[in-house]
């Protein structure tokens, strides 16, 4: 490349060449050349959360008499284009980097300067400006719980509250179709479709509870602290003035930490968090085998619904259609789950004063909130609000279940009623017909105890 693509920069460390077209500056191009690892720079909405944490701290500290009102404008003016989407390609520095997300707050901090001096022409320097009252060590913190703070109220809480309507919508479209339950596997005792739906909905709900439960913990931010917590070269009022105002641009109520210490040297509620969604993966890998099951055959399996077809099964086998959505789905949650315990080894890694697996512990706890929230809309979507119901399979299933018998415990003894299913098992017969031949219950009464309808109501069976 000619030299007429590069500008030297100098930063405290001495002079380096940066692509002439760039916004960042001599420490941003250190980190690229350092990091070239996994070429995936952090995430978008951490980038934009940031910037929100960059305009509240100007902010702060205008009102705090340290930065004068232009060079406040200038920040804001800067940050808010990037909130909005734009200049996202100047933020190119590797996830796998500094551990305190030092190359990514320096990277913000340099775009953010430039930038303010193209948009309105006023001089911005990096860290005496942009950096004020700040250290990346609090700085990042701040943003990890900003952005999952935001991708949780705007991604997948509603995302969630849509899956779980829709299994609603499904089970009271359901409440008639009774099929046979099923434990190990192996036949049970009659169910409700819409009661089989309902586990689902609470599986879903119980999760939206829990990350309501997780909010109180992550709406508090460590800002403030800078360095190690004691807050050196910050103002006392800074962290709270933080805290208001990055709750008045973003309608989040953050507040400062009671302890700015915990915040900087661990990630706990990170990581509980991440534990959250993690209960979330589980719930999805146990819907969507279900479909899948339910879904078998149509043939040679369960058939018992058949899954509304969205693109052809095989490249070898003309006709096949698969359970693609649920399939996905349950990729979904094993990501989530890996990403678990990376979060997980990065929690452990808050050293003295400091973690140092904060953009790592970022990027995954902010990817597996965007897929599990693509995730459930996919799901109830494509999956679940549609799917047919095979009711003749059902039937036919249900009228020989040999588990019927079970209605008739309290009248022949368990012992007699395992005689009557081992014989209708091996026989093929109905349960109804070999109880007839094996008790002194006439038609009617039997006909009444294996009703499969009264059996999904639970109690004693009574004629």
């Amino acid at each position: 490349m000619s030299n007429k693509q590069f500008r030297i920069e100098k930063d405290s460390m001495g002079s380096l060449e940066v692509p002439q077209s760039a916004l960042y500056g001599a420490q941003t191009q250190r980190a690229i050349n350092n990091f070239p690892i996994s070429g995936t720079p952090m995430p978008a909405l951490f980038i934009k959360a940031l910037c929100y944490v960059k305009f509240a701290c100007s902010d702060s500290n205008r009102e705090l008499q340290l930065l004068d009102e232009d060079k406040a404008h200038a920040i804001q003016t800067a940050a808010d284009k990037i909130i909005k989407g734009e200049y996202l390609d100047q933020f190119p520095v590797d996830v796998f980097q500094t551990g305190s997300g030092t190359s990514t707050n320096m990277n913000a901090n340099e775009v953010l300067a430039q930038l303010a001096k193209n948009l309105t022409g006023i001089e911005v320097h990096p860290n005496d400006d942009l950096n004020m009252s700040q250290s990346s060590n609090d700085v990042i913190p701040t943003t990890i719980h900003v952005a999952a703070s935001i991708a949780l109220e705007e991604q997948l809480l509603p995302a969630l509250m849509h899956l779980a309507n829709v299994i609603e919508d499904k089970e009271r479209s359901l409440a008639d179709i009774i099929k046979t339950g099923r434990t190990h596997l192996m036949d049970a005792t009659p169910i409700k479709m819409s009661q089989e739906l309902s586990g689902w909905r609470v599986q879903i709900t119980d999760n939206i509870q829990r990350l309501k439960d997780t909010q109180k913990r992550l709406h508090k931010i460590p800002q403030g602290g800078t360095a190690v917590g004691t807050g050196i070269n910050a103002e006392a009022e800074f962290g709270r003035l933080v805290a208001a105002n990055l709750s008045t641009i973003t309608a989040i109520p953050f507040e400062q930490m009671e302890n700015l210490y915990v915040g900087l040297s661990s990630q706990d509620t990170a990581v509980e968090l991440s534990g959250q969604l993690n209960v979330l993966a589980s719930s999805f890998m146990k819907i969507a085998n279900d479909l899948r099951w339910m879904n078998s055959g149509p043939l040679a399996g369960l058939g018992e619904i058949q899954l509304p077809a969205l693109q052809p099964g095989s490249s070898i086998m003309p006709g096949k259609v698969n359970p693609v959505v649920p399939e996905a789905v349950c990729m979904v949650a094993a990501q989530i789950i890996g990403n678990h315990t990376a979060i997980t080894i990065g929690g452990q890694s808050g050293n003295f004063q400091l973690n140092v697996m904060l953009p790592m512990i970022a990027a995954n706890l902010l990817q597996s909130i965007e897929i599990a929230s693509n995730a459930a809309v996919q799901l109830a979507d494509l999956a679940i609000k549609d799917f047919t119901v095979n009711t003749e399979n059902l039937k036919q299933a249900l009228d020989v279940n040999p588990i019927l018998v079970t209605a008739l415990n309290t009248v022949v003894g368990y012992e007699k009623g395992a005689a009557i299913a081992k014989q209708a098992y091996q026989s093929g017969r109905p349960v109804l017909e070999v109880a007839l031949e094996m008790t002194d219950l006439d038609e009617a009464t039997l006909r009444q105890y294996l009703n499969p309808a009264v059996l999904t109501q639970g109690g004693n069976p009574t004629v």
